[in-house]
């Protein structure tokens, strides 16, 4: 997995480094101390996984500039770590194609929890955003909400359901893998966005949650 790193604070790529490498997946780390050098990367690497860019850095012109990065390269997701803690700089992030936004005053877990579901194909949204529209961690999104991420009721992506259903087979990381073409590693952040979604912490209980929840289908579901 290829991930980009821009960011003009030499220290705070260097703790970066270190919460990249607890992704489930072998990280390589591009790093860049300013947006057009940044820019340069993303063109000569199209086959990035993600991309991390600091809003406010030389050369960058803030949520515009990210606007400019999701135009040039769709294909990469993009996640904001900003030191901006504004909703007003974090909606006008998300609607510019950010994938997500977290304040580099998030801690590690927060941090690995919102790439994990980038990465899976999902959409992180910053708890301030959710709370400006009345909602919380615990609450459910509108359907208007869930059609916009891409994801069912329970808050799953079409990919992330397929791995569940391949769970509840019994069938391990490797052998999803090899049943819908992906890498093992990337099967590992689908199976870590999925605990973290249903708020379970094995594969047995991921199963039996979604049971419940009458997501393996039947003819009522």
């Amino acid at each position: 997995m290829k991930i980009l790193l821009v960011d003009d604070h030499a220290l705070f790529r260097e703790g970066m480094r270190y919460v990249l490498q607890q992704l489930p997946e072998a990280v390589d780390i591009l790093e860049a101390g300013n947006f057009p050098d940044g820019l340069k990367l993303a063109e000569q690497n199209p086959e990035l996984d993600l991309a991390l860019l600091d809003l406010n850095m030389p050369g960058s012109e803030g949520p515009i500039s990210i606007r400019f990065f999701h135009q040039h390269y769709p294909h990469i997701p993009v996640v904001v770590v900003s030191g901006e803690e504004g909703r007003g700089y974090m909606k006008k992030v998300m609607d510019y194609g950010a994938m997500g936004f977290v304040c580099k005053s998030s801690t590690a877990p927060v941090m690995l929890s919102a790439l994990n579901l980038v990465l899976s194909g999902g959409v992180y949204i910053p708890p301030q955003i959710l709370q400006q529209h009345g909602m919380t961690a615990d609450s459910e999104p509108e359907p208007a909400d869930r059609r916009s991420l891409n994801t069912n009721e329970y808050g799953l992506t079409q990919r992330q359901m397929e791995v569940l259903t391949h769970l509840a087979a019994g069938l391990s990381n490797k052998e999803i893998a090899g049943a819908i073409r992906l890498a093992e590693g990337t099967v590992k952040i689908h199976v870590a966005a999925i605990y973290q979604i249903l708020r379970v912490g094995s594969r047995m209980e991921a199963v039996r949650v979604a049971g419940k929840l009458g997501l393996f289908g039947g003819a009522g579901s």
